[in-house]
């Protein structure tokens, strides 16, 4: 990969239901733009329906563009984040991962460091094993896994989402509780440590 300018950006993919996820992205790329030379690059998935049929445009309404497969060769590292669906990452993300067989087969992915943030609505909704559960794709394309230390002081303190898998969020029954101070600021570290971990790697 050219280490350029242009190669210099951080992939933040991400889908999001209710804006939870979303909102946790924004966190995790402001942290990544922390790092001087290092940019992120907002992309999301589209829904994706039991009918076969139902379609979506190309271009959503509103938000960040749908990801192209593209965007994972030109990036320097991933943030990947979906909420929780029993235990699992949602359809949609699942759907776009399991597409990306040609970039696995060309190591596209080999190398880059990732992290992983997730959503879900009750302290106990499956946090962890979503968060794992994104990390396995990952780890079959030949990424570098890094989570949050507990060096980061609010790791031994919050009540409310923040992991040492990743960033994450208790959004409520409704999605509509906004992240702590505590889960904002692991998202934000979580961001700057891969943005630092990344420029590392393409020095």
């Amino acid at each position: 990969m050219p280490k350029d300018v242009e190669s210099r950006e951080v992939l933040v993919l991400y889908y999001s239901h209710h804006g939870s996820v979303r909102e946790l992205a924004l966190h995790i790329a402001r942290g990544i733009e922390q790092e001087p030379g290092i940019t992120a690059r907002l992309r999301t998935v589209p829904r994706i329906s039991t009918v076969c049929e139902a379609t979506q445009s190309a271009i959503p309404g509103e938000g960040p563009p749908y990801v192209e497969t593209r965007d994972l060769e030109e990036c320097i590292g991933l943030a990947l984040g979906s909420p929780t669906r029993f235990g699992n990452m949602a359809a949609p993300m699942k759907y776009f991962l399991d597409s990306t067989s040609a970039q696995w087969l060309k190591g596209s992915l080999v190398g880059k460091p990732a992290v992983v943030f997730t959503s879900t609505t009750s302290m106990h909704g499956g946090q962890e094993s979503t968060l794992l559960s994104m990390m396995l794709p990952l780890l079959h394309h030949g990424m570098l896994i890094l989570g949050i230390p507990f060096t980061e002081a609010a790791l031994t303190v919050t009540r409310d989402g923040g992991t040492p898998y990743g960033a994450s969020h208790v959004s409520g029954s409704n999605g509509s509780t906004a992240a702590t101070e505590n889960e904002k600021m692991l998202a934000v570290a979580l961001g700057r440590r891969l943005a630092e971990t990344a420029k590392k790697l393409t020095v």
